[in-house]
């Protein structure tokens, strides 16, 4: 029936991060004993002060349409968010609150992208960037990086990827999948390239800023020069335990803000009432409220780069924000495996979900094909059981 269905839809990859999710739970409800490292989510519960925002909210009666663009009082919050952690100077009426982050980036594409133009991509890049460039009519531009460069890109490189239609470059950090953070002075080298070329506007997406082990994060944002070609994306999913609220927001020039208020009003609307509610207490809080956390991803981080590096064939970086591991998995390919040619990370990926009962996602999905992405969002025990597996079955 694909006949039938649009050429938009037939075009588009599926999120390989939520098909190995999909697969993996299939599998579970089969009675297979499977452990899942494929998902970017904490497996914290959300802090009881949020819970507590949101009960309240309900008690109160948040229970009409909130403005597209979320409630000014939030907004307000995020404001305050942004100055406080990030040295971001963006007033209210540059905010807008949206179902997700993935909603805000989507957002974005489709009021700033036409037919061609380029969207530079540092890989590894989060999943959906690219998917959603191409839904929009851009022009997905990859600028590779290695283990070797511990996954960041210089402004070498960037230079030789600006042509005179880029209009944009997306990037994460601490990044989704390697883990990589970019310091200050490396962000500063970058800038230096993008103040030659003042059309170019970046998307910094920042939701991984307090899972950071550095003890230092910068907003490119907040570098001069900078403020009014930034389009900084967070949200409240990985930091504060509550991928299932759906809120994400950005901050932007005042035009752009518009324009993505324009956009969501035809979409979606606002984003949940009682969520928004919640998410005010989150931004309003310290991020000392979420130490514990934090403390526990850094611990496992360890646990599992001791267990990670013992494995024959694999080559990783200590990542220094976000909760995943991004190894080299290449001195595998080419070789069998109890019967089984793996010609690439898709093959490893499934091999060792069949011969090890771990779920991880091929680190084609995140624009780097000889990787693997293993998350450390789950407990110890669990994550030392599925990295056991994984050194036998490749052994």
């Amino acid at each position: 029936m694909n006949n039938v269905l649009s050429d938009r839809i037939n075009n588009l990859a599926v999120s390989q991060t939520l098909a190995m999710a999909a697969l993996a739970r299939e599998l579970k409800a089969q009675g297979k004993d499977i452990i899942s490292l494929s998902l970017g989510e904490p497996d914290f519960n959300t802090p009881d002060f949020i819970k507590t925002a949101a009960k309240q909210a309900i008690d109160d009666n948040y229970s009409a349409y909130p403005p597209v663009d979320g409630y000014v009082d939030l907004k307000e919050a995020i404001s305050a968010k942004f100055k406080r952690d990030n040295g971001l100077e963006y007033k209210p009426n540059q905010i807008v609150v949206s179902t997700g982050a993935k909603q805000s980036l989507y957002n974005i594409a489709q009021v700033m992208l036409n037919e061609g133009d380029e969207v530079i991509l540092p890989a590894p890049y989060w999943v959906s960037y690219y998917e959603i460039v191409k839904l929009s009519g851009g022009v997905p531009v990859e600028v590779p990086t290695s283990v070797e460069t511990n996954f960041k890109i210089t402004p070498e490189q960037l230079a030789a990827a600006i042509t005179p239609k880029t209009k944009m470059m997306w990037f994460s950090s601490p990044c989704n999948p390697s883990g990589s953070v970019y310091s200050r002075q490396e962000l500063e080298g970058l800038v230096e390239v993008l103040k030659e070329h003042p059309q170019i506007y970046v998307v910094s997406d920042e939701i991984y800023e307090h899972i950071n082990y550095t003890g230092k994060f910068c907003s490119i944002g907040s570098l001069p020069g900078m403020e009014n070609n930034t389009i900084t994306v967070n949200g409240v999913a990985k930091s504060f335990a509550m991928t299932g609220w759906r809120i994400g927001y950005m901050g932007a020039p005042e035009f752009i803000a518009k324009a993505c208020t324009k956009m969501q009003g035809q979409v979606t609307s606002a984003a949940s009432s009682i969520a928004q509610r919640a998410t005010k207490a989150a931004v309003e809080a310290s991020p000392s409220a979420i130490k514990y956390m934090v403390d526990a991803f850094q611990s496992r981080r360890q646990l599992v780069y001791d267990l990670l590096v013992a494995i024959p064939g694999f080559k990783l970086t200590m990542p220094e924000g976000a909760f995943y591991f991004f190894p080299d998995v290449s001195a595998y390919f080419g070789k069998t495996l109890r019967g089984q040619l793996i010609k690439d990370a898709n093959d490893l990926a499934m091999y060792l979900l069949a011969e090890a009962n771990v779920a991880t996602v091929t680190g084609d999905a995140f624009g780097n094909p000889s990787c693997i992405r293993l998350s450390y969002a789950t407990s110890e025990d669990q994550l030392k059981e599925a990295i056991k597996r994984i050194k036998e079955a490749l052994a």
